[in-house]
């Protein structure tokens, strides 16, 4: 096992409380801290914080969607982590969803493989310090140069469900970002990339014994994201349409009540990592087992003490 990581910022914790924490962080272990972008912090905000805070950790996006900012932008937002922290900062971008980038955003979510593969390309460009004029087939960019350039161009890895992004990313990137998936599902990813491509995968631990309220956070959890198109797709790819059909019919009729109950307790415990901090960091190192090369823990609430939960899911 090379790498552990976490998912910043914690839920429930100020972003500027988290500074004792993620100082200790490679102490207790951790070797890797990412962030995420939905609808709480910025993808690049936190992981600004952390370089300054624990300059030995690698920090990435997981990931920023390369609908919401304009190509340029986004290069310079890659751009300020590189050169805050060289040769540590992984820029993690993807498609996100018809919701995030349509309903909440106002862009439109077309030709999503073409936009990222146009986007990965214009970035190699851009982050390298060249001036930019093309016309790549989803977008178009007319002499962008960065006034900034990183001293060492980000490593850029993309999010990746099923076969075509996952060949994409080995083909093209320097590694793929998954995530909604059990160990026993990896090997089946890792066959698109390849054993030489690092796949990084965020994995929902919710560290407690209490089954029946860890089931209940996962099952609002599933119905909220497999019945996004993109993962209903990559859970028949991974064999589990038939268990997830009474849900996605549920959910279709406007019944969330319903969907949520009509997903199998085996889906659940698949899914999502619960039970003693021991069994959860147990759990986790299963996916590394099974070809993992980066887990990305993300902390769900249970009412506990977060920070020492981190702590206790440090790896031993």
């Amino acid at each position: 096992m090379k790498r552990w990581g976490i998912t910043i910022p914690l839920t429930g914790v100020p972003l500027t409380a988290h500074r004792e924490l993620i100082e200790r962080l490679p102490d207790l272990g951790y070797t890797d801290a990412w962030s995420a972008e939905t609808a709480g912090t910025d993808a690049f905000s936190p992981l600004l914080l952390a370089s300054q805070w624990a300059p030995r950790l690698r920090l990435g996006t997981a990931i920023v969607p390369v609908y919401t900012r304009g190509p340029g932008l986004l290069a310079m937002s890659a751009a300020t982590l590189a050169e805050v922290a060289p040769d540590r900062f992984v820029l993690g971008i993807g498609t996100s969803s018809p919701v995030i980038v349509n309903q909440w955003n106002a862009a439109e979510f077309t030709e999503p493989y073409g936009r990222t593969r146009d986007t990965l390309r214009f970035l190699r460009s851009a982050l390298a310090g060249e001036k930019v004029t093309e016309r790549y087939p989803t977008f178009a960019v007319d002499r962008f140069k960065l006034e900034r350039v990183p001293p060492k161009p980000p490593k850029i890895m993309l999010a990746a469900l099923r076969p075509g992004m996952l060949k994409l990313a080995a083909r093209e990137a320097d590694g793929a970002i998954t995530n909604w998936l059990a160990p026993t599902d990896v090997p089946k990813v890792r066959a698109e990339v390849g054993p030489e491509v690092e796949l990084v995968a965020r994995i929902f631990v919710c560290p407690t014994e209490d089954a029946d309220a860890a089931r209940a956070l996962g099952r609002m959890l599933i119905s909220s994201y497999l019945t996004v198109p993109v993962y209903a797709a990559f859970h028949e790819w991974l064999g589990r349409g038939e268990l997830l059909a009474p849900m996605h019919k549920l959910w279709a009729a406007g019944d969330r009540k319903g969907a949520n109950a009509a997903i199998p307790d085996e889906v659940v415990d698949d899914l999502i990592v619960h039970g003693s901090l021991d069994a959860c960091r147990e759990r986790v190192r299963a996916y590394t087992e099974n070809g993992l090369d980066t887990p990305v823990i993300a902390l769900l609430p249970t009412g506990g003490d977060p920070a020492a939960q981190v702590e206790g899911l440090a790896p031993r």
